[in-house]
């Protein structure tokens, strides 16, 4: 058999360089992931503070409650947590900000006034200085 007649004597054999330049690309690219997702784990994943329904009931046209849980991290912050009341034709009638004391927690049962009868109250969440995202 020829050279001809073999795959790499017909189109050639890949270089030597292209082949270290893929496989240098393909570890600055693994490298860079596990760099990300171990700053995902180390970083994100313990937050200052964070919260999460219970329940919430829709009193009169003009109040409904929620009830939440708030939990902080290594102690705890000073938070701020958002809520809503949302009609049935998903309008906002009613917003509040909540400011969660430590001491009275981690359970909470919050108030608020609508303009109008509410059908659902939507949960934000909470955040503090440092931490951009509601939890």
């Amino acid at each position: 058999m020829s050279s001809l007649d073999t795959l790499a004597g017909r189109y050639g054999a890949p270089s030597r360089v292209r082949r270290l330049a893929v496989i240098v690309v393909a570890a600055a690219v693994s490298l860079t992931f596990l760099g990300w997702l171990l700053w995902a784990m180390l970083y994100q994943a313990d937050p200052a503070v964070s919260s999460q329904e219970i329940g919430h009931q829709v009193i009169d046209d003009h109040n409904a409650t929620i009830e939440v849980r708030v939990q902080y991290g290594d102690e705890p912050v000073d938070a701020e947590c958002d809520l809503r009341a949302i009609s049935h034709d998903k309008a906002v009638v009613g917003e509040l900000t909540f400011e969660p004391d430590p001491a009275d927690g981690p359970t909470y049962d919050i108030a608020i006034k609508t303009h109008r009868r509410a059908t659902t109250v939507e949960w934000i969440g909470c955040r503090t200085e440092g931490q951009p995202r509601y939890r």
